[in-house]
């Protein structure tokens, strides 16, 4: 007995291999003989009652199992398994296999860390979307939040008359009148006054010098109109319509002016001609200042044209602006749709509102004294309180009433946001609400790469056509509050085909943003309803007075075919 027990151990052989040979060795039949028992000597002997049979497969497993190299096989197979799949849960698989880092030291807007040497939407980026999004739950192209008005078949359409394009020909041989005009405020609110200069030069069959832009006190900026706009594009365009020079000539330059200071608002053609008309045909230059808001909205059809001819046409942004802005644009676009917010949530705009940021107790106050101590920034309505403003829509959105009708209105948490505006009062604070929601969220200096906002940096107007560039090729555009580059984008997405331009409801919704009772899932139900008719469509001009064509462009400068194309 005790010779045959010493044979058996003589018969017992161990190996040693690598383990990944096992693990590659082994196929699946192999695995499937590993996991059913050996066959079994079938000797009456040891059939027993099955507790006892139980029992004795235990012992049996634990007495000598060790000792089967099979077994062994099995237990390294399935240590190697497990160490795979273990490491598969710490380590995902990347999307970008070959990217690497190597130093993390510069922060954007939504709290990433990246390095300054790489391009934002190079390989930095990537890490930020590998880190943050998954591909599978990439719902850019599924998302109805993107999907485009419908516009009606409404595309540009500038038929000016036969009498129109009959006066033209004198207009631009025009050789003894000439109009200045200085401009002023922001470069939006610059950017109006020039389309009413070009509009005012044609009623008085004057040439227009290229307008002044007036040195802006607040910023400081002395940018002149060449440094914003492309001059000679300028020219180009309304070389039919008016004759623009770059300054006056010789045989006007020792003239003294007439200079006019305080027009009348919302004044008509004939009120022009009746008041300017003799004064520059006997002085021969006319100087016009603060033509903000000046000339009358509801112009003859011809003049509408015009004023949309400027604004969509003929002010183009100089090539350097241009060329950076278009640029950035499409570093947000690189990795689909994108929505781009103006946020007026700076400093001054609390106080000329008569609103408070919402922020804490403490910026409340700060707003609070500044406009006691300077009533005359107020716009309008000073007998109205705080709360009255704010239900009545007078008030801009913060940050966390636009995170809410955002996600309200169905945009996608992964959703790329750019956003134009100042510095918020109370800094990255003021926007955690939106940067916590939104984490893709980005503005022109995070885009930007080292160096290239820097000949642009101590110039306000250039960095705000920085924004107007960003935020007028975005898929989808919503402001906080009313204003002249939200007017200003939302025709000129209009004029392209009546892009998505979301016009917060302010008056109707903000009392369903106080009720605290209300489900979220009906807070979302009336949110889309109350902005189903205010995403972009078609809107005509006339249909109520005094709006502007250069934001409402239907229908004296957008035709579709049921619109007549005659021309008189």
């Amino acid at each position: 007995m005790a010779n045959k027990s010493k044979n058996q151990q003589k018969k017992i052989s161990y190996i040693t291999l690598p383990s990944q040979v096992i693990i590659d060795s082994v196929t699946s039949s192999t695995l499937q003989s590993l996991l059913l028992p050996p066959n079994t000597n079938t000797n009456n002997k040891h059939t027993n009652a099955k507790s006892k049979t139980i029992s004795s497969s235990t012992n049996n497993f634990f007495s000598f199992s060790y000792k089967s190299p099979t077994l062994w096989f099995l237990a390294i197979f399935l240590c190697g398994l497990f160490g795979m799949l273990k490491l598969a849960t710490l380590i995902p698989f990347s999307p970008y296999p070959c990217l690497t880092t190597q130093s993390q030291d510069f922060i954007i807007s939504n709290g990433v860390s990246l390095s300054p040497k790489d391009d934002l939407f190079g390989q930095s980026a990537l890490i930020s979307n590998a880190l943050s999004v998954s591909p599978k739950d990439d719902i850019f192209e599924d998302s109805s939040f993107w999907k485009q008005p419908d516009g009606l078949g409404y595309k540009p359409c500038l038929h000016f008359t036969r009498d129109y394009k009959r006066q033209s020909e004198a207009v631009v041989k025009e050789r003894t009148k000439y109009l200045l005009v200085v401009v002023s405020g922001g470069m939006n609110q610059q950017r109006n006054q020039i389309v009413d200069a070009v509009v005012i030069a044609r009623i008085l069959g004057a040439a227009l010098v290229v307008p002044i832009l007036q040195v802006n006190v607040i910023w400081g900026d002395e940018s002149e109109f060449s440094d914003i706009f492309d001059l000679e594009h300028f020219k180009r365009v309304l070389a039919n319509d008016v004759r623009i020079v770059s300054s006056l000539p010789s045989t006007h330059i020792m003239t003294r002016p007439v200079e006019e200071k305080q027009t009348p608002l919302h004044v008509s053609p004939q009120w022009i001609r009746g008041r300017y008309l003799k004064k520059i045909k006997r002085e021969g230059v006319l100087l016009l200042r603060g033509l903000d808001s000046r000339l009358s909205k509801d112009l003859p059809s011809d003049l509408q044209k015009l004023r949309c001819k400027v604004a969509f046409h003929a002010l183009q942004f100089a090539p350097k602006v241009l060329e950076l802005g278009n640029q950035l644009a499409e570093r947000m676009r690189s990795k689909g749709p994108y929505l781009a917010l103006h946020l007026r949530m700076e400093k001054d705009v609390w106080v000329r509102t008569g609103c408070l940021p919402g922020l804490s107790s403490e910026y409340d106050e700060m707003i609070s004294k500044e406009r006691k101590l300077r009533p005359e920034l107020l716009t309008g309505r000073s007998n109205m309180t705080y709360h009255e403003r704010k239900l009545a829509g007078l008030c801009p959105l913060n940050a966390l009433e636009m995170t809410r009708l955002l996600k309200a209105l169905g945009a996608p948490k992964n959703a790329r946001i750019f956003w134009a505006g100042g510095e918020p009062l109370g800094g990255k604070k003021a926007l955690l609400p939106l940067t916590k929601e939104f984490p893709h969220f980005y503005n022109k200096e995070d885009l930007a790469s080292p160096g290239e906002l820097e000949p642009f940096a101590k110039k306000a107007s250039l960095m705000a056509a920085i924004d107007y560039i960003v935020s007028e090729k975005s898929d989808v555009f919503m402001p906080s509050h009313g204003g002249n580059m939200g007017h200003a984008i939302q025709g000129n997405r209009a004029y392209a085909g009546h892009k998505k331009y979301i016009t917060p409801n302010k008056r109707h919704m903000l009392p369903f943003f106080l009720d605290s009772s209300l489900p979220e899932a009906e807070f979302k139900r009336i949110m889309k309803e109350l902005h189903i008719d205010s995403l972009g469509q078609p809107e005509l001009r006339d249909l109520k007075a005094g709006r502007d064509v250069t934001k409402f462009p239907v229908p004296e400068c957008m035709c579709n075919k049921s619109t007549s194309h005659s021309v008189l």
